[in-house]
């Protein structure tokens, strides 16, 4: 989908500007593939989520999870949105910030948060032919587990009041709108509109979003060749918390960080600190960390990732243990 950007990239680092292969080239050709594709799906999917928010009942939805006795099958139906939506953590905040805007409880958005990066079909394909569907069954069970939980303990901690302002604004005009008239008009008059909240969303974002992957592409090319292994190789009781802190600074969806991860299984690294290094890398990063703070005080970003990284921690011991 995103070779075109790739070649791009490629084009530009190597052919327009012929910086040779190395650090430098690895990092900016690294800095311009994620900055164009990450623009153009924050685009597309605000858009798709103003459409949404156009036409879906997302009060009645709001309703419908608020009022009723659902059982748990609300966090269960979040994170079973996040399994199908193929999106990196990056890439799944436009669609948090359509639910938070929409009124769905907060816990029940931080479990798709959650879950969205860490399970989904691309995730799910790469991994299997990885590690096999026996280990990958168990991986998808723990992921989804791990945003229910996780969804319903940052749920019960009432962590609204740290939203940014602007949102508890937003949140605040919706749930005053109730019972107001529908917009009658047809779509393409609606378009609009859209396309002009779709572009204020992305220019909002867009310094966080640059500051991030420049971050993640200086990571990505000057770190050298085996700096991970050198530190979690050993299994020793911190390797597993260790290996999630040192994923956070990378920034890659399951596909890229997977041949990664085969690495660091080949070379003795068990399979549980290995994944929780993987966890750490696409489901906690720092591009994410601007992005949410465009939506959230620094506190709640801190809270997040702090529950997130310690269900992560458990997680690699488990497998670890099981595997």
């Amino acid at each position: 989908m995103f070779h075109w950007a790739q070649a791009f990239a490629d084009w530009l680092i190597y052919g327009l500007f012929a910086i040779a292969p190395g650090h430098l080239a690895s990092s900016l050709n690294f800095f311009v593939f994620d900055t164009l594709k990450l623009f153009v799906l924050l685009a597309a999917i605000t858009s798709l989520m103003g459409t949404v928010n156009a036409y879906l009942p997302v009060d009645a939805i709001r309703d419908f999870l608020t009022k009723r006795r659902l059982y748990g099958l609300d966090y269960l139906f979040a994170a079973l949105f996040g399994v199908i939506t193929p999106f990196c953590s990056c890439s799944s905040v436009p669609i948090f910030i359509g639910f938070v805007k929409g009124g769905i409880p907060l816990g029940i958005t931080f479990t798709y948060l959650i879950t969205a990066p860490l399970v989904n079909e691309v995730a799910l394909a790469v991994f299997a032919g990885s590690f096999g569907w026996r280990i990958t069954a168990i991986y998808v069970l723990t992921g989804m587990l791990m945003g229910i939980i996780g969804g319903v303990v940052l749920g019960k901690l009432k962590l609204e009041r740290f939203l940014s302002p602007w949102i508890q604004e937003l949140i605040q005009k919706g749930n005053s709108a109730d019972g107001a008239l529908s917009d009658t008009r047809r779509f393409f008059a609606r378009v609009p509109g859209i396309l002009r909240e779709a572009v204020l969303t992305v220019k909002g974002i867009a310094p966080y979003i640059v500051l991030g992957i420049g971050i993640g592409a200086a990571m990505h090319g000057f770190l050298p060749t085996g700096f991970f292994e050198a530190y979690i190789r050993k299994d020793q009781w911190f390797a597993v918390p260790l290996a999630v802190v040192m994923g956070v600074p990378m920034y890659s969806n399951a596909a890229g960080v997977l041949p990664v991860v085969e690495v660091l299984v080949a070379k003795g690294i068990p399979l549980g600190t290995a994944i929780a290094f993987m966890m750490g890398v696409i489901g906690l990063s720092l591009p994410e960390a601007l992005l949410l703070k465009k939506i959230m005080t620094w506190r709640l970003v801190g809270i997040y990732f702090g529950v997130i990284a310690l269900f992560m921690t458990a997680s690699g011991y488990l497998f670890n243990a099981w595997l």
